[in-house]
């Protein structure tokens, strides 16, 4: 079963609602986490009755849905932005800095994690997650294939998903090692990034 967010007449004025409500959302799940964070919360938060909400969002699944599906569309565009560049390996190492940095920052892995966390406690929400890492992950594999098959080295599918994977898991680790350690040294971090990538990206 999938979630979606309510069709309404009036799309322009349904989608700067629904927008108000997840930016509310994201505030209430930031603070209280999912299961803290109420209908009645959210719906304060957002400047508007929980009825109202309920025009738009079936429930709080279905607003944590939004959320995934937004962020595929964010990681999508970035993909869609690697692919058009002449060398879109070495744009992602040349992007590691900026990379790296926003990853870090709790505005971007807050709710992150609160979905994470979700997800491994309802198959719906997990469903919904493995479904957007899958597509993500795909469009990355096919990304590096291209890449790689360009400067003449290896493209073999086992060998490919192992190193889109390492790269993914690097990436998705920020937020866990932001909030272990949030004295730890970024600059540091991000010149052991490109050690680290660049072996994964142009090695044999």
């Amino acid at each position: 079963m999938s979630f979606t967010e309510k069709k309404h007449p009036d799309q322009e004025r349904a989608s700067s609602r629904r927008k108000q409500v997840l930016d509310a959302a994201e505030i209430c799940f930031g603070s209280s986490g999912f299961h803290g964070a109420s209908m009645a919360e959210i719906s304060k938060a957002a400047g508007m009755s929980a009825g109202h909400i309920y025009n738009y969002f079936d429930s709080k699944d279905a607003i944590i849905a939004a959320f995934v599906q937004h962020n595929m569309e964010r990681v999508t565009n970035l993909m869609g932005n690697l692919e058009q560049c002449e060398d879109p390996l070495q744009a992602i190492l040349d992007d590691i800095e900026k990379s790296v940095h926003a990853d870090l920052h709790p505005g971007i892995w807050k709710l992150p994690l609160e979905i994470s966390a979700e997800a491994s406690r309802n198959p719906k929400i997990a469903a919904l997650v493995r479904d957007a890492d899958c597509y993500s992950r795909s469009q990355l594999r096919s990304i590096v294939a291209k890449g790689r098959a360009a400067r003449g080295l290896e493209t073999d599918m086992a060998t490919l998903d192992g190193r889109v994977e390492a790269i993914i898991c690097m990436f998705q680790g920020l937020p866990t090692r932001a909030l272990y350690n949030p004295a730890l040294n970024e600059a540091a971090l991000v010149a052991a990034f490109r050690l680290a990538l660049a072996p994964l990206l142009f090695g044999e």
